[in-house]
């Protein structure tokens, strides 16, 4: 959602706008994120400071596509490790499964700013002990105002270096949380279009999940970028508001 619904805490232009074309029109949403950090009612707090309203329904992170995931492979109640801030531990715990401290048959990892060694030494052990390895996203960078640093990805790296287990990976650009993200809204790939602002995850994602995309020109990608890709979006614009305006005009 960040570079394409607002920056930081600075609202896009155009956003009341534009969900307000979204449900005039009834066109059904579903506004999925990499952050596991956060939880849905934390979006939807941020949302409704800067006038926009959403439900719980609307919201799709990671770390609940991690859950989900889980819960069609996994026994309900089993013990789960995780490395992970509240958005992760909220997602599991709904679906019914035990956050354990130590010893776990599964390991999910998602971004954490309290990560510490001791963490990464429970989690190698688990997995190293078989345990089931799932990342919630690949990112192996995150922007912040000091500039880019270390992502969830890179933390995914760190352990699969350490344990020779590649994560299961369920965030963009794996198709997982897509086909999610349909699932919920009773669509198909056909009448379903992804809008983002990076091309490596939001854009590549809908490809894999054969669905056509939007590339906004608010965040992370640059038009500069889209030359050297062998994918490409379905259509970019600067911004939601010219998506806003363009819509409008077309329909």
């Amino acid at each position: 959602m960040d570079g394409v619904l607002w920056r930081g805490d600075v609202p896009a232009p155009g956003l009341a706008d534009f969900f307000a074309f979204l449900r005039r029109r009834s066109i059904r949403f579903v506004l999925a994120t990499n952050n596991a950090s956060q939880t849905p009612e934390q979006y939807i707090a941020k949302l409704s400071r800067m006038g926009v309203t959403v439900s719980r329904d609307e919201i799709l992170t990671s770390a609940q596509a991690a859950a989900i995931h889980l819960e069609g492979i996994a026994p309900k109640g089993m013990a789960v490790y995780t490395i992970g801030e509240a958005g992760v531990t909220q997602a599991l715990t709904e679906r019914g499964f035990a956050i354990s401290d130590d010893q776990a048959p599964c390991v999910v990892v998602g971004m954490d700013r309290g990560l510490t060694w001791e963490k990464l030494a429970r989690a190698t052990l688990n997995i190293r002990a078989g345990a089931t390895f799932i990342g919630t996203n690949p990112d192996t960078t995150l922007p912040t105002e000091r500039g880019l640093v270390h992502g969830n990805g890179a933390v995914l790296a760190a352990l699969q270096a350490a344990t020779g287990v590649a994560p299961v990976i369920v965030g963009k650009p794996e198709p997982m949380m897509y086909q999610q993200a349909m699932a919920r809204l009773g669509g198909h790939a056909g009448d379903t279009a992804a809008l983002g602002d990076r091309l490596e995850t939001d854009i590549l994602g809908a490809v894999r999940a054969g669905i056509r995309s939007i590339l906004v020109l608010s965040g992370i990608s640059t038009r500069e970028e889209l030359i050297a890709l062998d994918y490409q979006p379905d259509w970019v614009f600067e911004d939601i508001a010219e998506l806003t305006s363009r819509w409008e005009a077309d329909s």
